[in-house]
């Protein structure tokens, strides 16, 4: 052998196995990093946040997003042209949008009620709703149970 040059033994050598598993890792890291990628990206896409309609108003939402407006649906703006289009005028007190939905109107849906609107705004400034949901408030008692409450109450 000459002087300087070194060969490599063979129990210097780090094992085959060792760095195909290092590989298979890697891989499954790579791999789980692109799924990850994958799932956030989707939920990104279908996230639609809540507003109130003075924080709509000052967050300047564009035409292309879609959201969740809520607060009470104001007294008299309800207007119906009898068939299944509606608009009706939603406030947070301070501030209101004006709602246009088609569709079937849900069964809790009345004035001075809460409701979440969920769709996009347009370019006029009204919001074009997919989807109304009413809520009720937490007062509210079902006709079939107001009959039991109501005895319970002049039984005891």
């Amino acid at each position: 052998m000459k002087p300087g040059l070194q060969t490599a033994k063979w129990s210097d050598m780090k094992p085959l196995y060792r760095n195909r598993r290092i590989g298979f890792v890697a891989a499954g890291a790579v791999l789980l990093a692109g799924a990850a990628f994958l799932v956030f990206s989707a939920l990104e896409q279908n996230i639609s946040y809540f507003y109130t309609p003075s924080k709509a108003l000052a967050a300047n939402i564009g035409p292309d997003k879609r959201i969740r407006l809520g607060g009470l649906v104001e007294l008299g703006s309800v207007k119906n042209d009898g068939g299944a289009e509606m608009t009706f005028s939603v406030t947070d007190g301070a501030a209101s949008i004006v709602i246009s939905y088609t569709g079937i109107k849900p069964d809790l849906f009345r004035e001075e009620q809460g409701v979440i609107a969920q769709g996009r705004l347009n370019d006029n400034g009204i919001f074009i709703a997919d989807t109304i949901l009413a809520k009720h408030d937490e007062n509210y008692v079902p006709r079939e149970l107001e009959d039991i409450v109501e005895k319970a109450e002049a039984g005891s």
